[in-house]
């Protein structure tokens, strides 16, 4: 017979009650199941765990130590399963982010620290490793949710879209380009383009304008932060292509200037990428609708 957590239940109330009858009510079990379970502990380990002869009774030094081992492990047993009820509930859980876009932080960390607020029951964390496969870590739980702007068709995932942005061409306040009402892949052939460090591929600039007209910027500066990027334009030191979001505050603040991408624009939809298992989880939902919140008005 292996110890199991009834038996460890049943020697705390026991040692509660003083007396099996009452620790049988407490149980929900009748006097005889529980005297028999006791009688199967005391026949496995050779050893008796009560002094019968005592009211109320009394634990021999055996029945001690497993006493001790009850009070020990049974709270932590109870917390667990507590735990694991509001994770069944959506209610609790772990909320582990990979952000496929460098200009994402822009938006998300002040989303993130309301979210923590409303759910601290959550572990919220940011995933910078697996950026650039972050669709294959959340199919294989490393994980749990990617800020994506390139849906992919897999039948374990959901793309929830959370807002749609615009690419918007950042000028020097003061640039030429500013003269026109939008700028077209031809004007970038005497600019340097400034962008994050990420393959061409992952660039709307290039796969969507550039690349399709056969055209090359006359140079390419790479810069990690937002930051850097806006004040190496506000320099004159190049143009870059950001989403509408980054650049709302220095635009209206009339720091930067930005012209369309084309007569029509270029726009896209950011995604918030989860496990199909995982979506209705109400901390997930949760996180969705607020997120989808982040941006609001017109550059």
């Amino acid at each position: 017979m292996l110890l199991e957590l009834r038996h460890l239940r049943s020697l705390v109330a026991i040692d509660e009650t003083g007396s099996l009858a009452r620790a049988a009510e407490r149980l929900h079990l009748t006097q005889s199941a529980l005297s028999h379970q006791i009688k199967a502990l005391e026949h496995y380990y050779e050893t008796a765990l009560f002094l019968r002869s005592t009211r109320p009774l009394k634990l021999t030094p055996a029945g001690h130590k497993l006493l001790d081992l009850a009070r020990r492990v049974l709270p932590g047993v109870e917390q667990t399963e507590t735990e694991l009820k509001r994770v069944a509930q959506g209610e609790a859980g772990r909320l582990h982010i990979s952000i496929e876009c460098h200009a994402c932080f822009e938006w998300l960390l002040p989303v993130l620290d309301r979210y923590r607020e409303s759910w601290p029951e959550v572990e919220v964390d940011i995933r910078m490793g697996v950026s650039f496969d972050a669709i294959p870590a959340l199919q294989n739980g490393i994980v749990d949710l990617v800020i994506s702007s390139d849906p992919v068709s897999q039948s374990d995932l959901l793309f929830e879209p959370l807002f749609d942005y615009q690419a918007l061409l950042v000028l020097a306040r003061d640039h030429p380009l500013t003269g026109k009402n939008y700028v077209e892949a031809t004007d970038f052939t005497d600019q340097t383009l400034i962008t994050y460090p990420v393959e061409r591929k992952r660039l709307d600039v290039f796969t969507r304008l550039l690349q399709p007209a056969g055209i090359e910027p006359a140079a390419v500066r790479q810069a990690e932060l937002t930051a850097i990027i806006l004040q190496l334009v506000a320099s004159r030191r190049g143009v870059a292509v950001l989403p509408d979001w980054v650049v709302r505050e220095p635009v209206q603040q009339h720091r930067l200037s930005v012209r369309s991408l084309g007569e029509k624009g270029m726009f896209g939809t950011l995604y918030a990428a989860v496990r199909s298992t995982d979506r209705s989880a109400t901390y997930m939902l949760s996180f969705i609708e607020l997120a989808r919140t982040a941006t609001t008005g017109p550059v």
